[in-house]
């Protein structure tokens, strides 16, 4: 059984690892094949993110050189993918935007209804500017530029989305961390939450705290989890 500890700052740790060791902006992007998957195991780990019952009637996307497609279409409104560096904070906090470059990042998630409308396209906007080659601080103005101009949808409700996965890996440091919810909560803070650090067991805020974008991680604790799946 993979031991997972809570004083592991996922996003936070994978950064020290290797982003911090240069300005994300001067690096460069490993080859393109490193960042891709056989389509039959990327659509399996993206299945791992969410209970069986979303995801045997989930639309699964699949990466592709110019961004994600749809591989198989659900009908329960669902859409579960495999999310790589590129989604990890591009916009805020800035320090955290060299995640970008570790192309050995695989976050299986499950979007909800409203978060495959809503949330979804700018997860793709990102990782298609990612895959054209541009750098931490142009993704995050052209995210930006996307939700000002209406080429990304409003964010007015509270959504969701799984991240079940024992397989995720979230970078060096990091590892699989813990099941965890995304919260996807327009114009929350932390202090909203109670004021917890991130990375412990508690709900606090990951990235984007203030903006439209902002996510509330709540984390699972593994064992309860494990228990919770042999019911």
């Amino acid at each position: 059984m993979i031991k997972l500890s809570w004083a592991v700052p996922a996003l936070i740790l994978a950064l020290a690892a290797g982003a911090s060791a240069a300005d994300p902006q001067s690096q460069k992007y490993p080859p393109l094949d490193q960042y891709m998957m056989p389509h039959a195991a990327e659509m399996s780990l993206a299945r791992s993110a969410a209970p069986e019952s979303i995801t045997s009637h989930a639309t699964v996307k699949v990466l592709g050189s110019s961004g994600y497609t749809v591989a198989v279409n659900g009908d329960n409104g669902f859409t579960c993918m495999v999310m790589r560096g590129w989604a990890a904070p591009t916009y805020t906090p800035a320090q955290l935007r060299g995640i970008v470059y570790d192309a050995k990042v695989r976050a299986p998630i499950c979007f909800d209804p409203i978060a495959s409308r809503t949330v979804m396209p700018y997860y793709e906007l990102r990782s298609q500017l990612g895959l054209q080659g541009q750098s931490p601080d142009q993704i995050a103005k052209g995210v930006q530029s996307a939700y000002d101009t209406g080429r990304l949808p409003k964010r007015e409700a509270v959504s969701f989305a799984y991240m079940w996965s024992a397989e995720q890996y979230l970078g060096p440091g990091a590892g699989h961390w813990h099941p965890h919810l995304m919260i996807f909560a327009p114009y929350y803070d932390n202090a909203k939450l109670g004021g917890n650090a991130f990375g412990g067991p508690l709900p606090g805020l990951s990235d984007d705290a203030g903006t439209p974008f902002a996510v509330v991680v709540v984390p699972l604790d593994h064992e309860l989890f494990i228990k919770m799946s042999q019911r």
